[in-house]
């Protein structure tokens, strides 16, 4: 069979799907090689470029974040410069309570244990003075116990059963349950707040009475401030009697240990 020879305009085109095929070859083998070592050295600067004593930092197994403390809910504390860690404060501040913190400069370095990987615990605080100096507030004492009493990490979520197409007439659709998560809205409407529920069709389904957060609840609520609504994780609690159920479709109430956006 003859062989069609190529003109000078063909044989441009075949060079050049030949080109971005190698390119697109080249481009694989490099993901495949370089992703796992970009990916690690992400992780392990945190995703960020700590500053100041980062090289001390790391030689002492802790790591180092510079920033503004943006929410302070107990002895949690958010910075978006620790992006991804949850920091604790086990302990006294020598400038007073925790709370004075938030809305100032700090500079927090902390301990990292892969078994809780989302937290990070304060070792040492400083924080920027009017003078622009650093000063040191706080610094956590060797012999400290660390206590996550209503800390909840992804496999204690993970626990938590979905409780969804619940009716207001139908308690059973809740009662001895215990601890579930559903989505809702919270009203803080009203003192006390309320999760609201829907059904199916967008319509009230039920609400539920919170009777208390916990610190971490309420330290995520403040984290997802621009959100309105969550998953609950709740522990659910007594039910309403059926006359006022009847008349306000409020269900049960409930203690929130968690909020959250998925």
């Amino acid at each position: 069979m003859a062989v069609k020879a190529l003109n000078s305009t063909e044989r441009t085109c075949e060079w050049r799907k030949i080109g971005r095929f190698s390119g697109l070859v080249f481009l694989v083998i490099f993901l495949v090689v370089m992703g796992p070592t970009a990916c690690k050295k992400a992780a392990e600067s945190g995703s960020e470029e700590v500053a100041g004593e980062e090289g001390a930092a790391s030689k002492e197994g802790l790591l180092t974040f510079e920033g503004t403390a943006k929410v302070v809910q107990g002895k949690y504390l958010f910075m978006p410069s620790a992006r991804g860690f949850d920091i604790i404060v086990q302990g006294k501040l020598e400038s007073g309570d925790t709370a004075t913190l938030e809305g100032k400069e700090i500079k927090v370095a902390g301990k990292y244990d892969p078994e809780i990987p989302a937290v990070l615990v304060a070792k040492t605080i400083n924080i920027k003075n009017d003078q622009g100096d650093w000063v040191n507030i706080f610094e956590m004492p060797e012999d400290q116990e660390i206590v996550l009493e209503d800390f909840m990490g992804f496999d204690a979520r993970s626990e938590f059963p979905v409780m969804e197409n619940i009716k207001y007439d139908k308690k059973n659709d809740w009662e001895g349950k215990g601890k579930v998560k559903i989505y809702g809205k919270l009203d803080k409407s009203e003192d006390p707040h309320k999760i609201i529920i829907y059904d199916e069709k967008s319509q009230l389904a039920g609400k539920i009475i919170i009777d208390q957060y916990t610190d971490f609840a309420k330290y995520y609520m403040r984290k997802l401030r621009l959100f309105d609504k969550f998953w609950f994780y709740i522990d659910i609690k007594d039910t309403v009697d059926w006359s006022e159920r009847r008349r306000t479709k409020e269900l049960f109430h409930a203690d929130v240990l968690f909020i959250g956006l998925f």
